[in-house]
Order: structure tokens, then sequence, then C-alpha cells
């Protein structure tokens, strides 16, 4: 197969863990008789830097032509709130989500087997396993709704954010979820505020009837302030969870932190036919850029991501995750993950170690 990937370096420490991912794309191109072609795009504070403006022209069509998108991290300090927004990184991430139809965020909450012990979680917990898949739609919501400021006469200023949902928007994520619940072990667990928002009353009214669709899928509605409790209580019970953009925003990092480190988890951002958007859920790191010190496995995990909903090639997906949980197994770590004692190993030579696992598999 011939695969045609845009690479998003970014900023910060983007540019190098993006290189020890294009390393296992290409170890795991030899190893399964693919081909693939790369196509640099510039995106982020470094464009910037380069052409004035975070989300240059014709980027979303450049995009547009590949089969999937990998983005390494964007933003920092010098491109802050002060910028105007052009000039602001994650103004840029709106656009590409948006312009590329990318309305489900696809965000996996794994404890990998060798990082048991990295878990905040009590002991007891942690063994029982953590495996939930974040969906999030991505592209509605208050992020994307009206915003207005006005003066009032006696409570000075106001402002308003706008959140709205409509049946369409709803349905299609919903659907995602239901799909991606089939290939794992078939359980929905939809969260909202259904008993204060109308938003979320249509929500829970679509994926009812959704569900009914879904026969074979357990459902459950769940509101968000217990969700938020439930994935520190006992994050094991969930399988797929499903809701809308603020929230999953914010209940993704909660899951990802009970799994121990941001370095390790993947995401993908997906619509129906434009290409998947995969990146890892860490930030741009300025502070230790260049500096061969950031955790590349993300990113790594994120090109898993790509083979299995992008390409359908889910062997290939398999033998990465196994690749990195190999090299974990055997104690490698880098500086963000490791414990006293444990064997240190900079960002390139994690990417050779996990390499070299492929080859052996």
């Amino acid at each position: 197969m011939e695969y045609k990937i845009a690479l998003i370096r970014g900023d910060g420490i983007g540019p190098e863990v993006v290189n020890e991912a294009v390393g296992v794309l290409d170890a795991v191109a030899e190893k399964y008789g693919h081909k693939i072609q790369y196509v640099d795009v510039l995106l982020g504070g470094c464009a910037t830097d380069a052409v004035g403006k975070s989300y240059p022209d014709g980027t979303a069509e450049k995009c547009k032509g590949c089969d999937a998108v990998l983005l390494g991290a964007v933003g920092g300090p010098k491109w802050g709130p002060d910028k105007p927004a052009e000039q602001r990184p994650e103004t840029a991430l709106l656009a590409i989500r948006k312009d590329l139809g990318l309305y489900a965020n696809l965000r996996p909450a794994t404890l990998r087997p060798a990082m048991a012990e990295a878990s905040p979680l009590r002991k007891e917990t942690a063994e029982k396993g953590i495996d939930l898949m974040m969906v999030r739609e991505l592209t509605g919501g208050v992020y994307f709704g009206k915003r207005d400021r006005y003066e009032t006469e006696d409570r000075g200023m106001e402002c308003t954010d706008l959140m709205a949902y409509s049946e369409k928007e709803i349905e299609r994520v919903g659907r995602r979820a239901f799909e991606l619940a089939r290939l794992r072990r078939k359980k929905v667990s939809s969260v909202d505020k259904a008993n204060v928002l109308e938003t979320s009353r249509l929500w829970r009214s679509v994926m009812h009837r959704l569900a009914e669709e879904y026969p074979d899928v357990q459902y459950e509605d769940v509101l968000v302030d217990n969700c938020a409790m439930q994935i520190v209580r006992d994050p094991g019970q969930f399988d797929v969870l499903v809701t809308e953009n603020m929230f999953g925003d914010i209940l993704s990092d909660e899951a990802s932190m009970v799994t121990g480190s941001i370095g390790l988890l993947p995401s993908a951002s997906i619509g129906d036919s434009a290409p998947g958007l995969y990146e890892p859920i860490h930030g741009s790191a300025p502070d230790i850029a260049g500096q061969d010190k950031a955790n590349p496995i993300a990113t790594i995990l994120s090109t898993a991501m790509m083979f299995r909903y992008s390409f359908q090639r889910p062997e290939e997906a398999d033998a990465i995750e196994k690749a990195v949980d190999a090299v974990l197994s055997d104690g490698w770590r880098t500086a963000d993950i490791a414990k006293p004692g444990e064997k240190v190993v900079g960002t390139r030579e994690m990417g050779r170690l996990i390499r070299e696992q492929l080859k052996v598999l």
C-alpha cells in the first residue's frame, strides 16, 4: 500500500517527537511492504514566525490531499493570548479541525502494563486495569458558539458564550461512539448535564434513539459531575465515553492523568471523509525543546491510531503498540516517566529502541 502523510512538525518539542514517529512509520512500512510519502505543512507558532499568521493560506488544501495528518505540538508563551488571534497557534488548531470536518476526537486512556505503578490511583483500583476511549465532539458547542460582550447599567461588563448543538452534530459523533464500542467491549457511556442544560436534553434524546439501533451495545447515561468522580473512583467501568466539546475537553485530561503520564497518550481527530489528524495530547514543552529530553511515545502511539483508524491496518497498529510495551517492560524510560534508578534515555534513543523492537516482533 502507498500512503501520503502530512507532517505538521509544530513548535517546541514537536519537530523532535515527529522525527521519531516518522522513523517508526518508516520501520513499519519496511516491515509490511508499504510506501509512505511525506508532505511538510506549516502551522502554529512557527508559521506565525515564518509568514505572520498561524494558519497559512492553503494549509487545509495540502492536508486534504493526504491520507492522514501527523501533528507534533503547537503553541508556547511566545505566541500567548496577548497576540492577535490570527497569530495564536490555538486559532490554527480550531481552524484546521473545522476545515477538515474533524468532528470526533478520540482520546484513549490506557494504563500500559509496565506503567501500572505510575497511576495516582489506589493500587487495587489501578490493578483492575484502565482502557477507556473518550469520544469528544470537536466542532460544536460553546467553543464555536456566538460570543458577546456588553456593558450593563448596574453590573459592569457582561459576557455571553452560546452553547448550541443540532441533532445532526450529536448523531454523527454518537454513531462514531457506538461503532467504536463494537470494536472494543461493546459499552457506551453518554455524558451530559441533562438535569440542567437544554442542549444536554437534546443530546440525551438523540443518544437514546441511536442506542435502539445498536442493541448489541450496552448503553448508559452519566451526568458529567458524576462521571468526573467515577473516572477517579473506578475508571475500569468505562469502555467508550462520548460527550460534547467542553465536557470532553475537561474529562479527557482527567482520564489521561489517571494513567500516570500524558507523555504516553495519543489522540485522533476524525471526520467522515477528510484525512484524520493524529497527535500526542501533551503540549509543546518549550522549556526542554532541542535538548533530546522529550518523550516521543505519545506521538509514536498516534501513528498506531493512524494505521488503525485511517488506514484500516490493525496488524500494523498492534505491532507499534507491542513494540512500545516491550521497550517499557524492559525498563527503558524518558526522564518524564522515570523513577530513581530506572534506565533513562533521550528522545532519539527511545525512538531507536522502539524501532528495534518492531524488527523482532
